[in-house]
């Protein structure tokens, strides 16, 4: 990522190869979570900002788990 990224935006973790809501940077570590929530994790990988594409199928893939009655 050419700029840093800031709490709140959401990234593409190459490493894990998901999009994730900038929680927290921890020493040299981004903590990221689920768009909808969820269990944190250490991005594994480059952040990259997430495009309209992948920020789309973030909000598609909640939708769907809140409308099977699962909690993200």
């Amino acid at each position: 990522m050419t700029a840093r990224p800031e709490v709140g935006d959401l990234v593409w973790d190459e490493g894990a190869c998901k999009v994730g809501r900038v929680m927290d940077k921890v020493g040299p570590r981004w903590q990221l979570k689920p768009p909808g929530g969820g269990r944190e994790w250490d991005a594994r990988g480059a952040l990259l900002p997430a495009t309209a594409a992948e920020r789309l199928s973030a909000g598609v893939a909640l939708a769907n788990t809140r409308s099977r009655g699962e909690r993200p």
